[in-house]
């Protein structure tokens, strides 16, 4: 029996959708390599950023020394917080006339129980410290929080602040730290 075009046309449309579709892997490997290199090229590890709140306006620094890792302690207007752990109000700590605060003190301590032990350095040192504090937050708050670091044997304190260069452009925040002393 001889078919007519139009049902050779329609037989060879019902074969090519009776086709099950192949995946071809090889563009999609291509995408994952190109990714993988692009985040292995601008990966860098020797850049920390802190994390800070909306409300904290850090003063500018042109110091282009980094600060290494360390336990953040967090300075707003209201509260102060111990890597993102409240441990009191400005408030409860400037009501208190003793020369530390004793919830900060506690935390630290705890923290330090619990961190490896003290290299020859540290102790030397002291346990490295990051304040990330408000540039507007007056002298004796930070006085306070800096005796209770040092009575907590967190001597190594660094202050974070936003990077700018010798023209006085501020370049990024949370980057860099002074040390304190």
């Amino acid at each position: 029996m001889k078919k007519s075009m139009r049902a050779k046309r329609m037989a060879k449309h019902r074969q090519r959708l009776n086709l099950v579709p192949k995946l071809n892997l090889v563009p999609l490997i291509d995408c994952f390599t190109l990714l993988i290199f692009f985040l292995l090229i601008n990966y860098s590890a020797d850049v920390e950023v802190l994390h800070s709140d909306k409300s904290i306006k850090l003063p500018a620094s042109i110091s282009e020394t980094a600060p290494g890792e360390t336990i953040v302690i967090t300075v707003s207007a209201t509260d102060i917080i111990v890597s993102g752990r409240k441990v009191g109000s400005i408030n409860e700590m400037m009501a208190n006339t003793a020369p530390k605060f004793e919830p900060l003190e506690t935390e630290l301590k705890f923290l330090a129980s619990k961190a490896a032990p003290v290299t020859e350095k540290e102790k030397l040192e002291g346990r490295p410290i990051t304040i990330l504090g408000d540039r507007a937050i007056p002298y004796e708050q930070l006085k306070k929080i800096m005796a209770t670091c040092v009575a907590a044997d967190y001597r190594n304190i660094a202050l974070a602040v936003s990077h700018r260069d010798a023209s006085n452009k501020v370049l990024g925040t949370g980057g860099n730290a002074v040390n304190g002393g």
